[in-house]
């Protein structure tokens, strides 16, 4: 779960694997795999990182180094 910024400036927290696409049209607008679309003040590269900080969280990112390792 990643938390995000509305336009109006209400926090909300968003589960990261319901995200189908980010787009900057200026604003940063996020589309779930449902059709929604919600537009956010958090910047386009912010998400990604805020998606990639709370996937290696959970342990999804970084599962191929492992098994290459072993």
């Amino acid at each position: 779960m990643i938390e995000l910024t509305r336009l109006n400036g209400e926090t909300f927290t968003l589960n990261a694997f319901m995200i189908e696409q980010i787009q900057s049209l200026p604003d940063t607008t996020i589309t779930l795999t449902n059709g929604k679309k919600i537009v956010v003040q958090t910047n386009e590269s912010e998400v990604i990182r805020k998606i990639t900080d709370y996937y290696q969280l959970i342990g999804l990112f970084g599962i191929e180094e492992k098994q290459v390792k072993e």
